[in-house]
């Protein structure tokens, strides 16, 4: 890895604007590389504005303080894997800059949440990926993540229904 980072909470408004800006670059590349999965506009503001007072969102930026990636972290996902003990943290929404000059960055964050996770207390991290995207799916088996299940049913802002592969790897700190 080669990504120097440095990681905050974000906390405001205008952090959730700068999350907004990143989801978006994220939904075009995935759209400019013929990957069905996130969608523009599917995540204004208010969503980031929500996952900071009912989880925690990360930021992870460059020594010269670009954003190069951010994460949710949620400490429970009934829709996608029931009700559970408090045995997990839940990452969702993994974001990089590609123009961010951060190699490695993906990586760093995955590593960033799993130790978050791990100083909670908590031994697992789950995380899920759309079942019609292997590359990504791939991308967590090589860092370490095993599948758990499929759940079909998950559904999208716009109503579509799409299934998920479900993840889950120890916590560790580090």
């Amino acid at each position: 890895m080669n990504a120097q980072l440095t990681f905050r909470m974000a906390d405001d408004r205008a952090d959730a604007e700068s999350l907004v800006e990143l989801f978006e670059g994220a939904a075009r590349w995935m759209r400019e590389n013929g990957i069905d999965q996130w969608k523009s506009g599917d995540k204004p503001v208010d969503h980031f504005l929500r996952r900071m007072k009912e989880g925690e969102v990360w930021f992870a930026e460059t020594s010269q303080g670009r954003v190069a990636g951010a994460y949710e972290l949620w400490w429970d996902d009934v829709e996608a894997w029931g009700v559970q003990p408090p045995v997990a943290g839940y990452v969702h929404r993994l974001m990089v800059d590609r123009g961010a000059g951060a190699p490695g960055a993906g990586a760093a964050l995955l590593a960033h949440a799993e130790r978050r996770i791990a100083e909670s207390g908590r031994p697992l991290v789950r995380l899920d990926c759309v079942t019609s995207n292997p590359r990504l799916r791939t991308y967590y088996e090589g860092a370490g993540y095993r599948v758990v299940g499929e759940f079909p049913g998950k559904v999208r802002p716009d109503g579509l229904v799409y299934g998920v592969t479900l993840l889950e790897k120890e916590a560790v700190s580090g």
